[in-house]
């Protein structure tokens, strides 16, 4: 995988993404947002690929925002695809574990709520500043901080725009785990391959049921096409009537249910 803005390792069943802006605070053009979707679909494509872990080049930012080029009318070839990143994150069947190095602000704070689950440095800080700067997260940003850490904490995030250090936000539930800096790739890694020797069928299944209340018919079609048709054209029911119907006659009711 080749890419610009962004570095993609495989380790085993593993797949590393780091976003490979640190001067630039790790921000979110165009050209990563499309990388990383990218990368998620080659995630979701390769069959020897369990889980990913996200990441920030550095030591100071996982990624602080978007970064807004200026605009030049309101047609959607002006619109950042970070709405793309976020739904290929909670759509793909396969767990994302945000490794948070840093700073967490604006959309980085989305991008790691998003993720299945969360491991932070103790040096990482976590806030929403949209308010602050003249700009809002209507949607991931709201419903999904409002699952993980209450209306209440959520609304504080939002229109206080307070830092939040890794053991505030540990005790919040903003975060799964803290752990020493020089130690957080390798503690994500670990997390990662534990859920990847799991049933990847079972944590598919699971991940669609947690997603599957924001995304709609979307949802419903990730369970129900990608796992549940999937599963239904091997059975010899779902071959009877193939049969049947291409030989023009009626199907054999004894092959259904088997």
């Amino acid at each position: 995988m080749d890419y610009e803005d962004i570095v993609a390792t495989i380790d085993g069943p593993v797949l590393t993404l780091t976003i490979n802006r640190a001067s630039s605070g790790n921000k979110l053009r165009a050209q990563t947002c499309l990388e990383l979707t990218d990368a998620l679909q080659r995630l979701r494509l390769d069959p020897a690929l369990r889980a990913a872990v996200l990441t920030g080049a550095g030591d100071k930012f996982f990624c602080i925002g978007g970064e807004h080029e200026p605009l030049k009318g309101l047609d959607q070839s002006q619109v950042l695809p970070i709405i793309d990143l976020y739904q290929a994150i909670d759509t793909t069947m396969k767990p994302v574990v945000a490794a948070v190095n840093g700073f967490a602000v604006g959309g980085g704070n989305v991008l790691h709520t998003v993720c299945d689950l969360t491991i932070a440095g103790e040096n990482a800080v976590f806030r929403q500043v949209g308010p602050m700067v003249g700009s809002f997260d209507a949607g991931y940003g709201t419903w999904y901080l409002e699952d993980t850490i209450g209306r209440k904490r959520a609304k504080e995030m939002w229109y206080l725009n307070r830092k939040y250090d890794a053991a505030q936000a540990l005790a919040m539930g903003l975060v799964n785990e803290v752990v020493p800096k020089d130690d957080l790739l390798e503690a994500a890694h670990e997390v990662a391959a534990e859920i990847a020797s799991r049933s990847p069928m079972a944590i598919a299944g699971l991940k669609a049921a947690f997603s599957g209340r924001h995304n709609g018919v979307a949802g419903q079609a990730r369970l129900a096409h990608d796992q549940l048709l999937t599963l239904y054209l091997g059975t010899e029911e779902a071959h009877e009537t193939g049969a049947a119907f291409a030989e023009r006659r009626a199907p054999d009711p004894s092959r259904f249910w088997s």
